[in-house]
Parts: C-alpha cells; structure tokens; sequence
C-alpha cells in the first residue's frame, strides 16, 4: 500500500512540473516538491484533482482570485504562502 502511495506522489510531483506553462510548471511543482513527501493518501488525492484543473483557471487562482467553492481554498493558500504571493508573508 506505501508503494502505491509512493507512486501516486511520484506521478502527482511529475504532473505539477509538467503543467504546460513554465510559470505554472515553477509556482505548482516548487510547491510539490517541498509539500508531498509528507502528505498522507487524502491529501495527495486532493491535490490529484487539484492538478487535473486547467492551467489559466488556476493561475486566476492563484494570483487573484478566489475559487466559486472551497474545495481547494487550503491549498491555494497554502500555494501563495509558500510563494510568499499572499499579503502579509513578508
């Protein structure tokens, strides 16, 4: 079962640098890289259906905007901490 979760991790990290834009491929697989290793099944599932979203939907996202539900509100945070985009991460 850690094996499959291993490759799940692996396969999700490849698809964050992997996205279609360099801007994307740099803001979600950086973040991947530092975030997944220690994510449990839930989470890299989550993160999955994170990764199957259009680039431009998520690159509004990110930089502006807020998701229409609360599905992925954790994690876009957790995004703009990481890339210190959100106020106050000085």
């Amino acid at each position: 079962m850690a094996d499959d979760l291993d490759v799940r991790r692996r396969r999700a990290s490849y698809r964050a640098h992997h996205r279609g834009t360099k801007e994307m491929d740099l803001l979600v697989g950086r973040y991947a890289d530092a975030r997944i290793p220690a994510w449990p099944e839930e989470a890299v599932q989550h993160f999955e259906r994170f990764l199957n979203l259009p680039d431009p939907l998520l690159q509004a996202w990110i930089f502006s905007g807020e998701p229409e539900s609360g599905e992925f509100q954790d994690l876009l945070n957790d995004i703009r901490v990481f890339h210190r985009l959100a106020a106050g991460t000085d």
